[in-house]
């Protein structure tokens, strides 16, 4: 006797929902997603600069050391569906893939549209069926099992399973407003507050500001809280009219976020990270011995970019048109401390809705690892940003994303 297919509601259409609805469908599932804006695919189509760094061609340990403490929790996930597999489904539905610098991969077209495009048109393949402006009220639970979601007209739409794949709260535009961290709650989970993740850092010292478009490469930058060092990293940064964002800066946004709330946080920025300050030294020391009639502005164009000179040159005290055969000792190891140890005052970071990624969410102990199902409750799953697990830039995020929401719709439609 034929049994009826099990009916799936997916309720986001980003890029975990788009995955779980379409894998639900291919699996047998009836589906229907609920997207509450006028389109799909949002936040995925403006990510990565509108690349889209689909995933990370590093190996799965690789991944688990960017995603911190949680990582672990996706280990079942990405042995199911890893970067290998994403890369796979894109490209045999058209979309050819590159691999660039530090392993990030992004379709070769260079344009993040055709990644939401290809998951649209491989939902209308599978029929899921999608509805547009429809916000979500809640999930409704029967006996401790989901019955459907009541939509934003106050109408229950009955479903047997129920994914939720709503992001978390940044760039809220998307439509990411935090509604998954709500139900989730409301249905008797933990979840850490939301916190940003990946996000630009805002600075006390107006001398940042004034550097603003000035972008680094190949600088070291150490994070010190109440005095004593907790993270160092080498990369590149940019300067903001509000203090500094960029790769390395994204990267460390989320400890500092923590570190902020316990007291200041400051930046130390070297400029000349493979010199030891004796070679630094004996650098500066050339340089003012070889341009001795030159002034010292002059002279830092051969150490700086020149939209730092003006700072450098207002933070040692100097007019410019000293000579560089009149500079002292003392004033010398200034420039030298100056270059290897520049410091900033952290005093927050952007707003959530700024960042690229949302910290925090429901908490990983109560998701089974190998289905995304809820512990709590059964016929629920999670699957994207709305699970309290992120990682450092360089397409880890997304490939979380995917496979949180292809591991969803498989099980959702399985089990």
């Amino acid at each position: 006797m034929k049994t009826e297919p099990v009916m799936i509601a997916v309720v986001g259409g980003g890029a975990s929902g788009m995955m779980a609805a379409q894998r639900a469908a291919e699996r047998g599932g009836k589906v229907i997603l609920l997207e509450k804006t006028a389109k799909l695919g949002n936040k995925l189509r403006i990510s990565g600069k509108g690349r889209c760094n689909i995933t990370n061609d590093g190996e799965i340990e690789d991944f688990m050391a960017n995603f911190g403490h949680h990582g672990k929790f996706l280990y079942n996930a990405f042995s199911s569906f890893f970067n290998c597999n994403l890369i796979e489904f894109f490209e045999n539905r058209g979309v050819r893939m590159v691999t660039e610098r530090g392993g990030r991969v992004f379709p070769a077209s260079g344009d993040a549209d055709e990644i939401a495009d290809c998951l649209a048109a491989e939902l209308e393949k599978r029929e899921v069926a999608v509805k547009y402006n429809s916000p979500v009220r809640q999930v409704a639970v029967k006996e401790n099992r989901v019955c459907g979601v009541v939509e934003g007209s106050g109408e229950t739409l009955t479903a047997d399973r129920v994914i939720v794949a709503t992001g978390g709260m940044s760039y809220p535009q998307t439509g990411s407003t935090g509604d998954g961290f709500r139900w989730a709650a409301e249905l008797g989970h933990q979840c850490s507050a939301p916190v940003p993740a990946l996000v630009p850092l805002e600075i006390a010292e107006g001398y940042a500001c004034e550097m603003a478009g000035l972008s680094l490469k190949n600088i070291r930058v150490t994070a010190y809280a109440r005095g004593r060092k907790f993270r160092e990293i080498f990369g590149e940064m940019i300067f903001t009219h509000y203090g500094v964002s960029g790769p390395v800066i994204l990267t460390i946004s989320r400890e500092i976020s923590e570190r902020l709330t316990r007291g200041p946080v400051q930046l130390a920025i070297n400029f000349k990270p493979a010199l030891e300050p004796a070679v630094l030294d004996a650098r500066l020391l050339r340089e003012l011995d070889q341009n001795g009639d030159m002034q010292i502005k002059n002279i830092l164009k051969h150490l700086l970019p020149y939209s730092a000179i003006p700072v450098f040159l207002k933070r040692l005290r100097f007019t410019g048109a000293e000579r560089g055969c009149l500079i002292t000792r003392r004033q010398r190891e200034n420039l030298r401390e100056l270059l290897s140890d520049f410091r900033l005052t952290v005093t927050r970071t952007r707003p959530i809705a700024e960042a690229i990624v949302t910290g925090g969410g429901v908490d990983v102990k109560e998701i089974d690892p190998r289905t995304m199902e809820s512990k709590i409750i059964r016929g629920l799953y999670f699957c994207g940003e709305v699970i309290d697990v992120d990682a450092n830039t360089g397409g880890y995020n997304l490939q979380a994303a995917f496979t949180t929401g292809w591991v969803a719709g498989e099980s959702a439609a399985t089990k």
